[in-house]
């Protein structure tokens, strides 16, 4: 009798012990895994994206604030309440800096429209589709990214030469090439800035009625492994915004918000106009893909003076990337 009293209580303490064990298991499980919102948000808010690999994934930082959000969700229902905590900080840390992104600032009236489109055409973009853009929604300039002289040839017999006679074309093979289109005279600006990776001509465009604008078609090389200080030093390169001329840069940035060094850049005298307009959540690429668009790195940027009436975002047939349409004021 006593043996068998013994052997159970044994049993019972054995039992006892590995629930336990497995409870100390789940938290320690538990705090490994809120470490990487919190190390995100750390990165994030310092600007500490060292390297390809950390500026590749600060890119997805508005899924974080999704993922950190439902983490602090779970572990709060499993009872850890110190690591839901954290999960819940690092949370609203990311979440301060994308959720601005869907609100529209209020513009200041009056000032000479200036309507901006920019594309990046993968050398394949639809070039019946691209002009039927530019016919629906008459841009003043157009920001043409990765086109080659097949390309530039494709979209003057598609009529786009009759809509935007005036350009500035450095059309290229692969990747490398740019162009900018006007409805109106274009002056090249030579010596503006350095150009780090692609073609990234300049041009001062002149409206009806004696205003002007600097444009600039942007496309730096991606921050990819054993790129991302030529990207940096891309975005760095770019000409700040001046008090002598309103500047605009339009293009694809292969950075979002989410990276130092576009937000460097920003800290330069701009504003990103899908930003100021609520629409800066909205993604461009990848696009025309098995998966739908994820990220948002084409970008209007503007000098902090031009207001933004609004921005929409395009799809443009077989291109990788969504168009961008700007509806600026000039000061």
């Amino acid at each position: 009798m006593s043996i068998t009293a013994d052997t159970r209580g044994a049993g019972t303490r054995k039992t006892g012990g590995g629930a336990a064990g497995r409870r100390r298991r789940g938290r320690r499980l538990s705090w490994i895994i809120v470490t990487f919102p919190a190390l995100w948000a750390v990165v994030r808010l310092g600007g500490l994206e060292w390297g390809w690999f950390l500026t590749q994934l600060m890119t997805f930082t508005p899924y974080a604030v999704v993922g950190s959000g439902a983490l602090a969700v779970l572990l709060g229902l499993r009872r850890n309440r110190p690591a839901a905590v954290v999960a819940l900080a690092a949370c609203l840390a990311l979440a301060a800096t994308v959720v601005p992104r869907t609100v529209r600032a209020a513009a200041a009236p009056g000032g000479t429209p200036l309507r901006v489109l920019t594309i990046n055409l993968f050398a394949r973009a639809d070039a019946d589709a691209v002009v039927r853009l530019v016919r629906e929604y008459d841009p003043d300039v157009l920001s043409a990214l990765e086109i080659t002289p097949e390309k530039v040839a494709e979209l003057d017999a598609a009529g786009l030469a009759g809509l935007m006679p005036h350009r500035l074309l450095q059309a290229d093979e692969g990747p490398k090439g740019s162009g900018l289109y006007a409805k109106h005279p274009l002056t090249p600006l030579e010596g503006l800035f350095t150009p780090i990776g692609h073609n990234m001509p300049a041009a001062t465009v002149r409206l009806p009625g004696g205003a002007s604008a600097q444009v600039v078609a942007v496309h730096p090389n991606p921050p990819l492994p054993g790129r991302a200080a030529e990207w940096n030093a891309a975005l760095a390169a770019l000409p700040p915004a001046s008090g002598d001329a309103v500047r605009v840069l339009a293009g694809d940035f292969n950075a979002t918000l989410d990276h130092r060094a576009l937000r460097d850049l920003l800290d330069r005298g701009y504003v990103d106009a899908a930003d100021r307009a609520g629409e800066g959540l909205v993604p461009t690429w990848p696009n025309n893909r098995p998966i739908p668009p994820m990220i948002t790195i084409d970008h209007v940027l503007v000098d902090e003076r031009v207001a933004v009436d609004s921005v929409r975002v395009l799809d443009v047939p077989r291109t990788d990337h969504r168009g961008v349409l700007a509806d600026l004021r000039l000061p």
